[in-house]
């Protein structure tokens, strides 16, 4: 069956109902729409003979004739790409945004958006093969840049040199065929967290990526919010000082300077050369460079060096934090990306900072937590990226 999409308003409400509540029954949905049994059979009748609908058998009776169960057609199935620290991510998930198969590799972005973005296409075919499939409802991806949303290209990239104004989104939709969303990582991610993760009760938060690239993706009134030209919570790029370490954006003193990975190894690779951790001066003896792993590890291991480089990028993050906070008030704010293990000795330094300096009003019910699907977030926030423009009427 060839899937177009819905054609209406009605259709597209069905389809998202479904891919945000899994299976539900028909008696159920018609309520819930507010569609004359009459014509909701109708739609759903069109939804099938598309492929997009499928019966899931029998709803719990509720006396009387029973009504059967709707769920997204099994045929509906998206892909997602996430570039970023050092890895090429691609996933399979179904209509309702579930991971079915996911392959990562490492990558080096310097290599070029052509090769790195081939080899994304590569993949998702061979995922597209194994399932299957004729042809994917359509894929999503997220890049550590600023993204012009509705051109599909990053622009002026300070995480991905070479890639400006590539055209990520029309390259990877006219090899596979099929709609193509691109967004910044922070926004796809913090959608990861509105579909499936702890942001999923909440209409207003606050998604704060950590990584190699340093973000913050707003969901507000229960949408993402991107700003007029898609440049909305470029926060790693906020100058904390005048005087600062350089950026990879050419400037000086930016969040991302001060809080990304690189510049966690960078204080790492100081402290062990200055003698200040034996345990990453060996690491970095043994191994001649340092990763944020390494430093992960020792701050975990109770390294007071590297604890200290953490809690201080920490301390600078939450600093910004406050601003944020006070300005958007949240009603929770989640932190993902971070390397294994550093999450707690970020997160209590964080949450300091933040209760301490922002006011009562705008703090006193709002949890600080670290992302419960960490790498997960951006592969189902892909997914959900590009379920919106094909679960979107006609």
């Amino acid at each position: 069956m060839t899937m177009v999409g819905p054609e209406n308003a009605d259709q597209a409400r069905l389809l998202r109902l479904l891919r945000d509540d899994g299976p539900r029954s028909r008696v159920e949905l018609a309520d819930v729409l507010g569609l004359p049994r009459a014509r909701f059979t109708a739609e759903v009748d069109r939804l099938t003979a598309q492929g997009l609908v499928e019966t899931a058998g029998p709803a719990a009776s509720r006396g009387g004739r029973r009504s059967s169960l709707l769920r997204v057609g099994r045929q509906v199935r998206f892909g997602a790409v996430r570039v970023g620290d050092g890895r090429l991510e691609v996933a399979l998930t179904d209509g309702e945004l579930t991971l079915l198969a996911r392959h990562g590799e490492p990558v080096d972005v310097r290599l070029g958006p052509e090769a790195v973005v081939g080899r994304a296409v590569e993949l998702l075919g061979k995922l597209r093969a194994e399932a299957g499939l004729a042809r994917l409802a359509g894929v999503g991806v997220a890049l550590p840049a600023p993204v012009a949303v509705r051109e599909g290209t990053p622009v002026s990239p300070p995480a991905l040199p070479g890639w400006h104004q590539f055209p990520v989104r029309d390259t990877i939709a006219a090899e596979l065929g099929c709609p193509v969303q691109v967004d910044n990582d922070a926004n796809v991610m913090a959608l990861g967290e509105r579909h499936a993760g702890t942001g999923r009760p909440f209409d207003d938060f606050l998604f704060v990526r950590l990584g190699d690239a340093v973000g913050c993706g707003l969901v507000l009134g229960g949408g993402l919010y991107r700003g007029a030209a898609s440049g909305a919570g470029d926060i790693g790029h906020l100058q904390l000082t005048e005087d600062g370490p350089l950026c990879g954006c050419g400037n000086t003193g930016c969040v991302e300077a001060y809080c990304g990975d690189a510049a966690l190894v960078r204080e790492a690779v100081t402290a062990a050369r200055a003698g200040r951790s034996t345990a990453l001066a060996d690491r970095l003896a043994a191994a001649g460079a340092l990763t944020v792993t390494d430093v992960a590890a020792a701050a975990t291991a109770g390294d007071p060096a590297a604890q200290t480089l953490v809690r201080d990028a920490a301390r600078r993050l939450g600093q910004v934090l406050v601003g944020l906070v006070s300005f958007v008030n949240p009603a929770i704010v989640i932190i993902g990306g971070a390397a294994p293990g550093i999450g707690p000795v970020l997160l209590a330094e964080i949450r300091g900072v933040v209760y301490r300096r922002s006011t009562p009003l705008a703090t006193g019910s709002m949890p600080i937590v670290l992302s419960d699907l960490d790498d997960r977030a951006g592969l189902v926030g892909a997914a959900r990226l590009v379920s919106d423009q094909v679960f979107a009427a006609c």
